[in-house]
C-alpha cells in the first residue's frame, strides 16, 4: 500500500510527544474495546479528532486500526467456542457492499462531527444500559437480517467504525444471542466491514495517512491482550461502564464544539 504524505501530513505536522500520547491512547482504547467484543474505532475516532486530525485522515486510520483488533478478536473469540456462523452470515452478506459505498463517501467535516458524535453518544448509552443478564436466544428471521446488515455496512462505511457498536446492541436487546456470542459475531463482521470500507476509501482517496504505522503496531499489542482476557478471564460490567463515560465526554465534546 503506497503511503501519500504530503506536505501538510500529519505525520510532519504532529510534534513527536503528540504521536508518542497518541499512540499510547489508541493501545489503552484496542485493550478495552477488545475485550467486549469490538475494534475501537469510535475511541479512536474521538481520540484522532481531540488530536485536531482532518476527518479524511481519520477515517482509513480508524478502519485500518479496526482490520488489525477485530481480526485478533474474532480469532480469540472463535477458540473460545463462542462464534455463530448461522447468526453472522445472514448479517455480513449485504453488509459488505454497503460498507464499501459508505467508504467512498467523504462527508463535509462539520457533518463528520455531528455524526460520530451521535455514534458515539449511542455507544455510551448502549453501554450503560448494558443488560447484567443473559437472555434465551432467538435468532432473527433471514430476510431482517440480510436488510438489517445492508444498513448496517453502509453506516459502518461512512463513519469508519465497522458497525460492531450498533450490531453488539441490537443483538443483544432482541435477544438474538448472549453476551459472548454477540461479541464474537460483531468482531468478525467489524472486520469484514471495515475491510470493505477501507478499500472503498482508498479507491476514491488513494490516500493512507502515513501517521497510522505505529499506531497499527500499538492496537495488535492492546488488541491480542484484550481479546484473550476478554474471551476466556475477564468480567465486562466495569470496562463497559468506564468506556461508557469516555465515550459520553467525547460525543458530547464532538457535537458540541
Amino acid at each position: 500500500m503506497k503511503t501519500n504524505l504530503s506536505a501538510d501530513d500529519p505525520q510532519r505536522r504532529m510534534p513527536p510527544e503528540h504521536l508518542a500520547l497518541l499512540t499510547l491512547a489508541v493501545l489503552v482504547i484496542a485493550f478495552l474495546y477488545s475485550a467486549v467484543g469490538h475494534a475501537g474505532a469510535s475511541g479512536y475516532i474521538a481520540v484522532m479528532t481531540l488530536f485536531n486530525l482532518a476527518p479524511a485522515e481519520i477515517k482509513p486510520t480508524a478502519l485500518a486500526l479496526n482490520i488489525l483488533v477485530a481480526g485478533i478478536g474474532a480469532w480469540q473469540f472463535w477458540r473460545a467456542g463462542h462464534f455463530s456462523w448461522r447468526l453472522f452470515w445472514p448479517f455480513a452478506l449485504l453488509s459488505i457492499p454497503g460498507a464499501f459505498l459508505g467508504g467512498t463517501l467523504n462527508l463535509p467535516a462539520h457533518v463528520f462531527k455531528i455524526l460520530v458524535g451521535a455514534v458515539l453518544l449511542f455507544s455510551a448509552a448502549r453501554l450503560l444500559v448494558y443488560p447484567p443478564r443473559e437472555q434465551e436466544p432467538r435468532p432473527p428471521s433471514r430476510p431482517l437480517a440480510l436488510g438489517l446488515g445492508a444498513g448496517l455496512g453502509l453506516l459502518s462505511g461512512l463513519t469508519g467504525t465497522g458497525g460492531g457498536i450498533f450490531l453488539t446492541p441490537l443483538v443483544i436487546f432482541m435477544r438474538w444471542a448472549g453476551t459472548k456470542t454477540a461479541a464474537a459475531v460483531s468482531a468478525l463482521f467489524i472486520l469484514v466491514n471495515s475491510a470493505a470500507g477501507l478499500l472503498g476509501n482508498l479507491k476514491a482517496t488513494r490516500h493512507f495517512p502515513g501517521f497510522a504505522w505505529p499506531l497499527a503496531v500499538a492496537v495488535v499489542c492492546g488488541g491480542a491482550a484484550g481479546a484473550y482476557l476478554g474471551s476466556r478471564k475477564f468480567q465486562h460490567t466495569h470496562i463497559k461502564r468506564l468506556l461508557a463515560v469516555v465515550l459520553l465526554i467525547a460525543g458530547l465534546k464532538l457535537i458540541l464544539t
